[in-house]
Protein backbone atom coordinates (compact mmCIF):
# COMPACT_ATOMS: atom_id res chain seq x y z
CA UNK A 1 0.00 0.00 0.00
CA UNK A 2 2.83 2.54 1.15
CA UNK A 3 4.76 1.76 -2.55
CA UNK A 4 1.40 3.04 -4.34
CA UNK A 5 1.59 6.04 -2.27
CA UNK A 6 4.60 7.67 -3.04
CA UNK A 7 4.73 7.53 -6.88
CA UNK A 8 0.92 9.81 -6.70
CA UNK A 9 2.28 11.85 -4.12
CA UNK A 10 5.60 12.60 -6.46
CA UNK A 11 3.27 13.07 -9.21
CA UNK A 12 1.31 15.94 -7.23
CA UNK A 13 4.64 17.21 -6.38
CA UNK A 14 5.80 17.71 -9.78
CA UNK A 15 2.55 19.10 -11.12
CA UNK A 16 2.63 21.87 -8.03
CA UNK A 17 5.94 22.69 -8.09
CA UNK A 18 6.34 22.42 -11.90
CA UNK A 19 3.34 22.27 -14.30
CA UNK A 20 0.88 24.65 -12.36
CA UNK A 21 3.46 27.69 -12.58
CA UNK A 22 4.72 27.76 -16.16
CA UNK A 23 1.13 27.27 -17.45
CA UNK A 24 0.45 30.26 -14.86
CA UNK A 25 3.62 32.22 -16.60
CA UNK A 26 2.89 31.08 -20.54
CA UNK A 27 -1.13 32.61 -19.50
CA UNK A 28 0.29 35.84 -18.15
CA UNK A 29 2.40 36.47 -21.21
CA UNK A 30 -0.33 35.20 -23.42
CA UNK A 31 -2.54 38.15 -21.67
CA UNK A 32 0.21 40.33 -22.52
CA UNK A 33 0.47 39.74 -25.79
CA UNK A 34 -2.99 40.89 -26.47
CA UNK A 35 -3.30 44.14 -24.40
CA UNK A 36 -0.90 45.83 -26.03
CA UNK A 37 -0.91 48.43 -28.06
CA UNK A 38 0.75 50.81 -30.30
CA UNK A 39 1.99 53.95 -28.12
CA UNK A 40 2.39 52.00 -25.11
CA UNK A 41 5.74 51.83 -23.20
CA UNK A 42 7.11 48.55 -22.86
CA UNK A 43 10.35 46.61 -20.81
CA UNK A 44 11.40 44.08 -23.22
CA UNK A 45 13.20 40.43 -21.55
CA UNK A 46 16.40 41.92 -22.02
CA UNK A 47 15.79 44.58 -19.94
CA UNK A 48 15.33 47.27 -22.81
CA UNK A 49 12.70 50.00 -21.84
CA UNK A 50 10.91 51.76 -24.85
CA UNK A 51 7.42 52.55 -26.66
CA UNK A 52 5.69 50.62 -29.43
CA UNK A 53 5.83 52.08 -32.68
CA UNK A 54 4.45 49.31 -34.86
CA UNK A 55 2.66 46.01 -34.08
CA UNK A 56 2.79 43.06 -36.02
CA UNK A 57 1.38 39.64 -35.62
CA UNK A 58 4.81 38.59 -34.47
CA UNK A 59 6.97 41.42 -34.31
CA UNK A 60 7.15 45.60 -33.28
CA UNK A 61 9.38 48.04 -33.55
CA UNK A 62 10.40 49.69 -30.09
CA UNK A 63 11.76 53.66 -30.06
CA UNK A 64 14.24 52.94 -27.50
CA UNK A 65 15.16 56.91 -28.02
CA UNK A 66 14.17 59.96 -30.02
CA UNK A 67 14.74 58.60 -33.67
CA UNK A 68 16.14 55.20 -32.42
CA UNK A 69 13.64 52.76 -33.57
CA UNK A 70 14.69 49.25 -33.14
CA UNK A 71 12.75 45.32 -34.60
CA UNK A 72 11.81 43.30 -32.25
CA UNK A 73 10.21 39.81 -31.97
CA UNK A 74 6.51 40.48 -30.26
CA UNK A 75 7.50 37.63 -27.70
CA UNK A 76 10.53 39.29 -26.60
CA UNK A 77 7.81 41.77 -24.82
CA UNK A 78 8.08 40.98 -21.28
CA UNK A 79 5.99 43.75 -19.37
CA UNK A 80 4.04 46.90 -20.29
CA UNK A 81 4.70 50.18 -18.27
CA UNK A 82 1.63 51.85 -16.94
CA UNK A 83 2.15 55.85 -17.09
CA UNK A 84 3.03 57.55 -14.38
CA UNK A 85 1.35 60.82 -13.29
CA UNK A 86 4.13 63.24 -12.68
CA UNK A 87 6.50 63.09 -16.18
CA UNK A 88 10.05 63.07 -16.20
CA UNK A 89 10.61 60.49 -13.36
CA UNK A 90 13.09 57.98 -14.18
CA UNK A 91 12.28 54.31 -14.38
CA UNK A 92 12.72 51.89 -11.56
CA UNK A 93 16.64 51.20 -10.83
CA UNK A 94 17.55 54.79 -12.18
CA UNK A 95 18.29 57.44 -9.13
CA UNK A 96 18.62 60.49 -11.83
CA UNK A 97 21.67 61.48 -10.55
CA UNK A 98 25.19 60.35 -11.78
Amino acid sequence: MQVAIFPVLMVGAIYLLLWRPQQKRISAVRRLQSQIHEGDEVLTTSGIYGRITNLGESDADLEIAPGTVIHIARGAIGQRIEPTSSAGEPHDGETGTD
